[in-house]
């Protein structure tokens, strides 16, 4: 316990330091890539594999450009798959008809985590646990697709095909599905955003009574449906721990949990508003509480100061609420356009949320929905980040209570003109005393005197499967725009615990070993 509470002050008080040069260290630095409908990725149906791949690398590169850190990516939308899958036909949104692999063949899951991974990124995979047609009068469907060989575990609710979540046969499917996904793919985590019990719509009521009545066990149905909820989370948290306990599971709620005028606990937002607890039957304050999850990324949604749903009112909720697991704030980029609300169109309203989110202490980051919305630059954003609110690329906060074990300093081995030209310069170094099964990312400090290394990260790169690690830094990178500095490197863990910093070098034009630590 001891020793967790060191590291802990150690990340405090190096994201106070940070801080005090304008951002912090560590940061959560998500971006939803949405593939329901094309919204962000491929961008129609029918590309060729060379197209959707030479897309997503474009939206990683400028992602990474931008200073995000963890992509999200929608691999599950509606019962159908973005990877090989034994359950589920591959997605409409690849090649146009569901069913149909890519052509030519590739395994799209396994080339973007892949392609993140080397940026030094993190990779969610995120799925939509009941969501199974998304469209009755449009959507291809596969012969072979569950609601056809299970019609039975279905029900249809306002133009769209659900999986009954009531069912515990179904709860098992998406296990299944679930156990499949950490098995094969390496990725960092599992996410689940909004759509549990789908959003109600007036006069129409979700047509699960039948089940309620066999299944119900004398609770009201409301109090029912919550149950079925916390119990596939509660089953996908065991698998979790059961295949991959390192990966971390996340949920993005609707950003209203309740409002205080129903609930003590609930938050001082309008009566009025839809809430994840009785509308969407989400208790995510429940999983929280119960460690079933590993983070919450609520979607606020709104602007500083709506008087019905205030950001800050919503934050700091939030942030009172997160029973030691990790807050990232979710922000509507796509509202940024909004032609309706003034306060949307400033640029100045996406800014200061970041600013407001970093003032609380139980807040790590922000994600940011979607890609494609951010990649437009709506009022300045993408300048702001890359200018100033990312400026320097920041470490994933560590996820202290899956493991707290830091990895061992790698060691450098050498500084020197980069082959591409003068403008660059090349740093090696290798892996040393390797505590950790995997080390996950490579960080590179450059500073103007050896005292400053350490506190923020230059570059960050993908480990690969070498026990080594080579950096190609532009000199444009060089500190204060100074022709010499000093070097080291850290590694990160996949739970992102940070190593201590290498041997010390120097640059300036001979190359100076100045420290050993």
């Amino acid at each position: 316990m001891k020793a967790l509470q060191a590291l802990l002050g150690c990340i405090v008080c190096a994201c106070c330091c940070s801080l005090a040069l304008g951002q912090p260290k560590y940061e959560f630095r998500g971006a939803w890539v949405s593939t329901i409908t094309n919204v962000d990725w491929p961008s129609e149906k029918g590309l060729s594999s060379d197209e959707q791949k030479q897309q997503f690398t474009y939206l990683l590169d400028n992602l990474k450009r931008d200073g995000i850190n963890a992509v999200m990516v929608q691999v599950r939308p509606s019962a159908d798959a973005f990877y090989p899958s034994q359950y589920e036909p591959w997605s409409e949104y690849l090649t146009g008809r569901q069913g149909v692999a890519p052509y030519p063949y590739y395994d799209p899951m396994q080339f973007m985590v892949e392609e993140t991974h080397k940026r030094g990124m993190e990779f969610h995979a995120w799925i939509n646990p009941y969501r199974a047609v998304f469209n009755l009068q449009t959507s291809s469907i596969a012969v072979d697709h569950i609601t056809k060989k299970h019609p039975e575990w279905f029900l249809t609710y306002v133009g769209k095909k659900y999986f009954n979540p009531g069912l515990p046969i179904v709860m098992q499917y998406v296990t299944d599905i679930v156990r499949d996904i950490l098995n094969r793919y390496d990725i960092d985590g599992l996410h689940m955003d909004d759509y549990f019990y789908p959003y109600p719509v007036d006069g129409k009521e979700f047509p699960d009574r039948a089940t309620y009545v066999v299944y119900g066990n004398g609770m009201d149905l409301a109090a029912w449906r919550r149950s079925n909820c916390d119990s596939i989370i509660s089953k996908i948290h065991d698998v979790v721990l059961d295949t991959k306990p390192f990966i971390k599971f996340g949920i993005s709620p609707f950003g209203i949990w309740r409002s205080s005028q129903r609930d003590p606990m609930g938050s001082n937002t309008a009566v009025g508003n839809t809430s994840s607890y009785d509308d969407l039957y989400a208790d995510v304050l429940l999983w929280l509480q119960k460690g079933w999850i590993d983070y919450v990324a609520p979607q606020i949604y709104w602007v500083i100061g709506d008087p019905k749903s205030d950001y800050e009112t919503l934050l700091k909720w939030w942030a009172a609420h997160s029973y030691g697991r990790q807050v990232f704030v979710g922000h509507s980029v796509y509202k940024a356009t909004d032609a309706s609300n003034a306060r949307w169109r400033s640029t100045d309203e996406l800014p200061s949320q970041i600013k407001m989110l970093r003032s609380c202490s139980n807040v790590q980051g922000s994600i940011y929905f979607s890609c494609n919305s951010l990649l437009q630059n709506p009022n300045g954003l993408e300048d702001s980040l890359q200018n100033n609110y990312y400026k320097y690329p920041a470490l994933i906060p560590p996820a202290l209570w899956i493991d707290s074990t830091p990895p061992s300093p790698p060691a450098l081995t050498k500084v020197s003109q980069a082959a591409n030209g003068p403008d660059s310069i090349n740093i090696t170094g290798i892996e040393e005393n390797r505590t950790e099964e995997v080390v996950k990312n490579y960080v590179l400090y450059m500073a103007g005197s050896a005292a400053e290394l350490g506190q923020h990260p230059t570059m960050i790169i993908g480990a690969g499967r070498a026990n080594g690690f080579s950096f190609t830094v532009p000199k444009s990178l060089l500190p204060n725009g100074s022709t010499n500095c000093f070097v080291a490197v850290s590694c990160v863990d996949r739970e992102n615990n940070e190593s201590g910093i290498s041997n010390v070098m120097e640059y300036k034009n001979a190359i100076k070993d100045v420290s050993i630590h």
